[in-house]
This record gives structure tokens, C-alpha cells and sequence, in this order.
């Protein structure tokens, strides 16, 4: 019998890390768009100025232990509440291991981290497309937000926008 354990990720787990990131990305349908390094993730996860945390779900089935999800998330900050909260970045279960209750592990302990740290919010985006995280989501008590539309600035068009304040 499987047993379930989530925990916080550790340098060393920086490789299988990016391996979710990059599945994840695949089944997003943009694998060519991840350009994060292990020593992005070991920077910024684990170095001086922490950026993000990590959880890991693993599963031990007699003596095999298996990395089978993961969850990153980061603080934000609502003026309108006045509180933290959490940004969840990516939710991840690999294929062969969903429908076990993993997703739900992670999404209801990194709810749990922020009602322990005060938090008033929890957040996540999800691909329009994606109609089994949706419908997931809304059975966890999630809603979607259809009024706000995500605004981005990367590559060139950054140091452009920067350069404009000069």
C-alpha cells in the first residue's frame, strides 16, 4: 500500500524540481518555454534572499520512494485586506500519479501554511483550456475571477518599459 508524504523541498531536490517544471510546461502545451537553471531554483528557493517555497509530494510503496508532485508557491501582499497571502506558481502531479488524492494534499497543506502565517488570500492561475484543474479547483471551494485579466511585461519589452522612466 502507497502512503502520501508532503514535504518541504531541499536543495537537493532542485533536479526533480525542475523536472515537474518542465512536465508541467509540456502539458501546457509550451515545452520549449522554460528557461529556468538549477541555479535559479537553488537561488532563489534556497539562497540568501528566498524568493519561493517548495513542497514535495512523495510516495513510499514498501521500500520505493517516489517524487510524484509538487507545489511552489510565493508571498504577496493585498493592500485592500492589508495581509499576506500566497501565490501558488505551479501545482503538479505527474500523470501516472493522479487521481490519488496528491493534487488535493498539496492545495489543502499550502492552504494550511497560510492560515497558520495569517494570510487572508490564496491564489492560483489556470489555463482557460484546462477544464479537469477547473472543475477540481471549484470542488476545493476555489472561484474564478473573470473580471481581472493577467497583465505581463517580459523579455525585451522589460528593460524597454524600464528605460522609459528615464
Amino acid at each position: 500500500m502507497e502512503s502520501l508524504n508532503l514535504r518541504p523541498a531541499t536543495p537537493s531536490d532542485v533536479p526533480q524540481i525542475l523536472g515537474f517544471i518542465r512536465d508541467l510546461a509540456t502539458y501546457e502545451r509550451e515545452p520549449d518555454a522554460v528557461h529556468a537553471t538549477e541555479a535559479d531554483l537553488l537561488r532563489d528557493g534556497f539562497g540568501e534572499t528566498k524568493r519561493f517555497d517548495c513542497l514535495i509530494a512523495e510516495l513510499t510503496d514498501a521500500d520505493t520512494t517516489t517524487a510524484a508532485g509538487f507545489a511552489l508557491y510565493f508571498h504577496n501582499y493585498s493592500t485592500w485586506r492589508g495581509h499576506a497571502g500566497i501565490h501558488i506558481e505551479d501545482l503538479y502531479v505527474s500523470l501516472e500519479h493522479r487521481g490519488k488524492g496528491i493534487g488535493k494534499a498539496l492545495l489543502t497543506r499550502v492552504a494550511a501554511i497560510a492560515v497558520a502565517e495569517g494570510c487572508t488570500r490564496l491564489q492560483w492561475d489556470v489555463l482557460e483550456w484546462n477544464t479537469p484543474a477547473i472543475g477540481f479547483y471549484e470542488q476545493m471551494g476555489a472561484q474564478m475571477l473573470m473580471d481581472w485579466r493577467t497583465m505581463r511585461v517580459t523579455g525585451e519589452a522589460l528593460p524597454n518599459l524600464a528605460a522609459q522612466g528615464k
